[in-house]
């Protein structure tokens, strides 16, 4: 099962939604990150085998070609504007109901509106 870490930007009511639907969910104030830098905060997750979720994307997908070019792995990143808290659950289960861990693991994802 996928597990998910949700990045300082994204609203806690998502965490919830997710959890309500059984996936393992942690926020960045839950670990105790909060203020980390954006690296850190994608090396987290990384860590913990977790799938970064953040409207910070322009800084994320920055992060993930970086990562790519030195050869560092990443559990997969799950971007998204910034949009009404139900679009976001909508789209995000919509999104995770048809992929597996290994189809994001490295890969950047985008949540259509």
């Amino acid at each position: 099962m996928m597990k998910f870490y949700l990045d300082e930007d994204v609203h806690e009511d998502i965490a919830m939604a997710l959890r309500l639907r059984g996936y393992d969910v942690r926020t960045t104030k839950e670990a105790g990150n909060k203020g980390l830098t954006d690296i850190e905060q994608l090396k987290y997750a990384a860590s913990e085998d977790r799938i970064i979720i953040s409207f910070n994307a322009s800084d994320f997908y920055k992060l993930h070609s970086e990562f790519l070019r030195k050869g560092i792995e990443h559990s997969g990143i799950i971007l998204s504007k910034q949009l009404p808290i139900r679009r976001v659950i909508k789209s995000l289960l919509k999104l995770i109901s048809n992929i597996k861990a290994q189809d994001i693991k490295n890969n950047v994802m985008w949540l259509s509106e």
